[in-house]
C-alpha cells in the first residue's frame, strides 16, 4: 500500500517562508504608513511611502530568502558531490559506516550490516544522505520556491494596509490601519500555529506583541519628526 499519511514537518519549507513574508508585509507596511501619517497629514505622501514599501519589501524578501536558501543548497550539493566521490573511492568503507551508525541507533552488529548492505545496493548516496548527512526530501533547499513563497505572501500581507489609506478616512487612518493589522496578525499566527501543530492562541499573542510594537514605535518616531520638522 502508498503511504499517504502527512505530517507537520512536510510544510517547512514553504510555511516558513510564507509566514514570515506574510507577518513582515504586514509589520513593515503598516508600521511605515502609521509612522508617515503621524509625521504627515498628506495622504497622497502616505500612500506612496506604502506602495514603494510594499514593492521594496517584496523583492527584498524574494532575495533574502533567493540567496539564503541558494547558499543552503550549495552546501548540500557539495556534501552530496563529496559523499558521492568516496562511494566511488572507498565503498566498503562506507558501508561499514553506515553500519555503525545503525548500530549506534540500536541494531546488532549483524543486522547493521545487512540493512546497511541492502540500502546501499538499492541506493548508497541516498542512504548516506539520509542516514549520515541528515537530508531528506522534506528539508530539501528550494530556493526558487523560497523566494516566491516570501514575496507573494510579503506582498498579500502589505496590500492591505495600502488600501486602506486609499480607501478610510485619513484622519482615522493610523487607527484603522493599526488596529486592522493586528487582527490579521492574530488570524496569521493563529492560523500558523495550527498548520504547524502549535498552539494557535500563543502563535496568536506572539506574533501581536512585536506587531503592536512595532508600530508604537514608528508612530512615536513619526510624530516627533513630524512636530520638530
Amino acid at each position: 500500500m502508498r503511504h499517504s499519511e502527512r505530517h507537520f514537518s512536510q510544510r517547512i519549507g514553504w510555511l516558513r517562508a510564507a509566514v514570515l513574508g506574510a507577518n513582515d508585509g504586514i509589520v513593515s507596511t503598516a508600521s511605515l504608513i502609521v509612522g508617515v501619517a503621524a509625521a504627515s497629514e498628506d495622504r497622497g505622501a502616505v500612500l506612496i511611502a506604502g506602495i514603494a514599501g510594499l514593492v521594496a519589501g517584496a523583492m527584498s524578501m524574494a532575495a533574502g530568502e533567493y540567496v539564503s536558501v541558494s547558499s543552503q543548497a550549495d552546501t548540500e550539493a557539495a556534501d552530496l558531490a563529496r559523499e558521492r566521490d568516496e562511494l566511488e573511492s572507498n565503498e566498503p568503507y562506507e558501508r561499514e559506516e553506515l553500519a555503525r551508525i545503525y548500530m549506534e541507533r540500536g541494531l546488532d552488529a549483524a543486522l547493521a550490516r545487512e540493512v546497511a548492505a541492502q540500502l546501499m545496493t538499492h541506493d548508497a548516496l541516498a542512504a548516506h544522505a539520509r542516514d549520515e548527512l541528515g537530508l531528506s526530501e522534506i528539508h530539501r533547499a528550494r530556493p526558487v520556491q523560497a523566494a516566491v513563497a516570501s514575496a507573494a505572501s510579503f506582498a498579500a500581507g502589505a496590500v492591505i494596509p495600502v488600501i486602506l489609506v486609499a480607501l478610510v478616512p485619513f484622519q482615522g487612518v493610523s487607527a484603522i490601519v493599526a488596529g486592522t493589522s493586528l487582527a490579521l496578525l492574530a488570524v496569521l499566527g493563529g492560523l500558523a500555529a495550527g498548520a504547524g501543530g502549535a498552539s494557535k492562541l500563543i502563535g496568536a499573542v506572539r506574533i501581536c506583541f512585536w506587531g503592536a510594537l512595532a508600530m508604537g514605535l514608528t508612530a512615536a518616531i513619526g510624530a516627533a519628526l513630524g512636530t520638530s520638522v
